[in-house]
This record gives structure tokens, C-alpha cells and sequence, in this order.
């Protein structure tokens, strides 16, 4: 397959479901209809029948409707959205173990699918066993099984257990034979849904690995995970599924920012009550005061902010600490991140943050002034907010970009912050924007003048390390 073939394309994919109150309804389906149909012909359409509609024992519930895609050879590609979305029930269609109610899906090789714990093994079989099976339900024949197993075996590590029944294996130890199975069986398209939340962080790591050898040889992977780290670092791009709907297919980092905004917005009904403002014109700077020349600013347009409350970014810019223009930067220089946003509807304490990504799009660094318990007054509806980040850089030669946020929480919620945890912190504020892939910066080599670096990896921690040494 050439690196740019399709194999996997999705069209107007839906999947409905009738709901019924009662078993009995079922059987009054079937009959009442056809007797209605009948006797409505019967009597011309006149009478009791004028203007009625055919009686019906359902409801309808639609778990996915009209999503399309095409997922290339090499491509990673997420899938996120809270429960009940429509994740499992797109991945089944895919890979074929269910029959979509409206539109088609064609898929081009081989797939390995792990949509559940343990589907396709018999728990009476032991571990070699079920090896064998699993792989022949996958379509490799005898030969192909024999010359995988020991690496099937060496990957899954599970020692003697390879022998016993799988009814007896932990979930975690399930998973590992499940997983190094379905990894070694040279696929087209790789399906992963959530299986890999049930393993521990070394396995986790293993299979991530793995699933890197396999991109990289030319499969296509489908991820669906509720980690949105591993979405933002391993997916190419996602979409996001809300109520059955594709909200957005693009970049995984939009993705996920889009789907903390659905997130919140159950938690905040007087935002969506409130009255939409009319947004100012851009604010006047005053070049005889203002932080940084007009040459830092990077231009917004072309970039997808993610907004709420009629909130949205008014400039960005990046200098030194003396207020120059800047695109690149030496080890442990400071950058400056300066970020201006019109408020918007909401009402509250703004907090502004910066995430810095790697060219890979893991994130390196990433805070807001919640963490640094920068002290700030309530803003009203309609305010003006403008952020300064001074970030110093200890990180690798190399290329980054970054992105830039705003959000609110109330008085008293701030206040609390020294006895919240980070998760609990994180569920308080409200997403206002959220402006992924800002722009780039460069980390030039160190400074001829200086020591080189003396750390390995992007990041130079503070270090403290202590020595002892004893006669013998």
C-alpha cells in the first residue's frame, strides 16, 4: 500500500435503535401495524384514519448518525467523547462485528480489533490455546501462528501461566496476552477501545512502543481512550462524538479542547443563559506603555480559537525578558508570553495558562496562574484580561510551539485553591478560549561561551545530589 492509501472509509455512518417499555411491546409491533396498514386500505384513508399516524410501541434512539471518515495508511486516529457518544459503537461498524443501520464503511486489510477484555478467548482454554484460536479467528494459518508464538509469549510476559486456564488469569494479565496477540499479527488497521486503561504503567508503556513499531511499518491505528494525554501525544488528529454526532475531526489538540468545553457545560447553565455581549472592536495600544512593539504580535487569523461565553483572544506575542521580539531563544534564557483576551458573558476570576508542546505534540511545560496563585480581582462581563508569563527555558535544542488559555472561576472557589486538589481545581473553572498551535519558537544550541548542557532528555530538572563515600 502506498503511504497516502485509504483504509478505512467512512460514510454517513448510522446506528439506530429501537427501545422498547415492555417485551410485550415487541409482539404488539409486529401485529398492530400491519393490522392498522390493512384496515386503514380497507376503509380509503377516510374516517378514523384521516390525518393519523401509524401506531408505534418504541422509542428511537440514535447512537451514531451520519459520521464519515477515511483513516490513511500510517495515520493514528482518536476517538474521544464522554460516555454514551457513540466511541464502541463506531469501532464495532469498523470493525465489523456490527451492522450499521444507514451508510457504509469499506475497510482495506487486515484488522486487528481489542474492543473488549478477553472477547474471542474461551476462559477454559489455556493460555497457548487460546493463542492459537485467537489468531486463526484473526486469519493467520498454522504456520503463521507458529512462527509469532514466542514472540507473542515474550510479549505478553505472563511466565507459567501460559499453560493454565485463562479463567484463571487477572484482568491485567488478560489483557497482556490479549494485546501481544493482536500486536503480532502484521494488521492494516489496529483498533484499541480502552483496553489499555486496565494495565499497569510499564505494560502501558510496552504497548504504546509497540503500537509506534506498527505505525511506523505502515498500519493505521483507531484509539479511543478517556486519557487525553495519550490523545494529544499519539493521535494524529480525532474526532469528537457527542450524542452520536461528529462535532469535529481535525487535530487531536483542538479535539481535546472541544471536548472539555462539552465537559463544562452541564456545570454552567447561567453561562448558556446568559446574554451574548457585543464583542469590542479591538482595543488602541498605547506603543508608549505597552509590554512588547507591535513586531511580537503573531497573527490570529487562520487560527481556531475554541470559545464559551463569547469570550475570545485578542493578541498574542512572545518577547524576552526586556520586551523584545523573539522566535528562538538559548538554554536558560527567559521567554515572555503575552496573551489579551476580550472576557466575554462570564463573570469571575481570570486565570490565564501557557502549554508548551514538543514537534511531536507532547506537552513539555504547561501552567496557569491557578498554579502559580497569582493573587488577580474579579473581571466583569465584557472585560479586557491581558497575561504575562515569564517562563525561563531549561529545555533542549530543538523546535516547540505553544498554546494559550483563558478561565474563570468564582471568588470563593479561588479562595479555596490552597485546598483543592488539581483535579478538583480543574472541575471549579469554566473553559473561556482556548487557542491551540499559537506559534512556534526555536531553542537554539547552548551559547559557545557557556558549558553545553549537561542533562539528558528536553527538560534540565533541579538537581540536588549527594555523595558518600566509606573506606573499605
Amino acid at each position: 500500500m502506498s503511504s497516502d492509501e485509504i483504509v478505512v472509509d467512512a460514510r454517513n455512518l448510522s446506528k439506530h435503535y429501537d427501545i422498547y417499555a415492555a417485551p410485550h411491546y415487541r409482539l404488539k409491533q409486529m401485529l398492530v401495524p400491519r393490522l392498522y396498514r390493512a384496515a386503514r386500505r380497507f376503509a380509503g384513508g377516510r374516517g378514523f384514519f384521516a390525518g393519523r399516524a401509524e401506531p408505534r410501541y418504541y422509542r428511537e434512539f440514535r447512537a451514531l448518525e451520519n459520521v464519515s471518515f477515511q483513516l490513511r495508511r500510517g495515520e493514528t486516529m482518536g476517538i474521544i467523547g464522554r460516555n454514551g457518544s457513540g466511541k464502541s459503537t463506531l469501532l464495532q461498524i469498523v470493525a465489523g462485528t456490527l451492522a450499521p443501520t444507514s451508510g457504509e464503511v469499506s475497510v482495506n486489510g487486515r484488522v486487528a480489533a481489542l474492543l473488549e477484555l478477553g472477547s474471542g478467548f474461551n476462559p477454559e482454554y489455556s493460555g497457548r490455546d487460546n493463542v492459537f484460536l485467537n489468531a486463526r479467528i484473526l486469519g493467520l494459518n498454522q504456520k503463521e501462528i507458529e512462527a509469532r508464538y514466542d514472540r507473542i509469549v515474550e510479549f505478553a510476559d505472563i511466565g507459567e501461566f501460559i499453560d493454565r486456564p485463562v479463567k484463571t488469569y487477572s484482568s491485567g494479565m488478560f489483557l497482556r496476552l490479549a494485546f501481544a496477540v493482536q500486536a503480532h499479527i502484521d494488521a492494516s488497521i489496529v483498533i484499541i477501545d480502552e483496553a489499555l486503561a486496565v494495565g499497569d504503567v510499564f505494560f502501558r508503556q510496552k504497548c504504546y512502543r509497540r503500537l509506534e513499531q506498527l505505525r511506523e511499518q505502515g498500519a493505521a491505528i483507531i484509539l479511543v481512550s478517556h486519557s487525553m494525554g495519550d490523545i494529544e501525544h499519539h493521535c494524529d488528529r480525532a474526532i469528537l462524538l457527542d450524542h452520536g454526532q461528529a462535532l469535529h475531526n481535525g487535530p487531536a489538540a483542538e479535539a481535546v479542547k472541544k471536548y472539555y468545553l462539552i465537559e463544562q457545560q452541564e456545570r454552567m447553565p447561567q453561562a448558556d443563559a446568559a446574554p451574548a455581549l457585543d464583542t469590542p472592536p479591538l482595543p488602541v495600544r498605547d506603543a508608549a506603555h505597552a509590554p512588547f512593539p507591535d513586531e511580537a504580535l503573531f497573527p490570529l487569523d487562520g487560527i481556531a480559537q475554541i470559545n464559551a461565553c463569547d469570550a475570545r483572544c485578542l493578541r498574542v506575542a512572545l518577547t524576552d525578558i526586556h520586551g523584545r521580539p523573539r522566535r528562538s531563544f538559548r538554554f536558560g534564557e527567559t521567554a515572555v508570553f503575552h496573551h489579551e483576551h476580550y472576557f466575554g458573558s462570564q463573570a469571575g476570576v481570570p486565570a490565564g495558562g501557557v502549554v508548551i508542546r514538543t514537534e511531536k505534540g507532547v506537552i513539555l511545560h504547561g501552567k496557569s496562574s491557578l498554579q502559580t496563585r497569582t493573587s488577580v480581582p474579579p473581571a466583569a462581563p465584557g472585560s479586557i484580561v491581558r497575561f504575562e508569563h515569564r517562563v525561563v527555558l531549561t529545555i533542549a535544542q530543538g523546535e516547540y510551539t505553544f498554546d494559550i488559555g483563558m478561565s474563570t472561576m468564582d471568588a470563593d472557589s479561588f479562595m479555596a485553591m490552597e485546598r483543592v486538589s488539581h483535579a478538583e481545581a480543574d472541575q471549579l473553572k469554566i473553559r473561556l478560549v482556548q487557542v491551540p498551535g499559537v506559534a512556534a519558537f526555536t531553542m537554539l544550541p547552548p551559547d559557545p561561551s557557556r558549558p553545553l548542557l549537561v542533562h539528558h532528555g528536553l527538560v534540565d530538572l533541579p538537581t540536588e545530589i549527594q555523595i558518600n563515600v566509606f573506606a573499605p
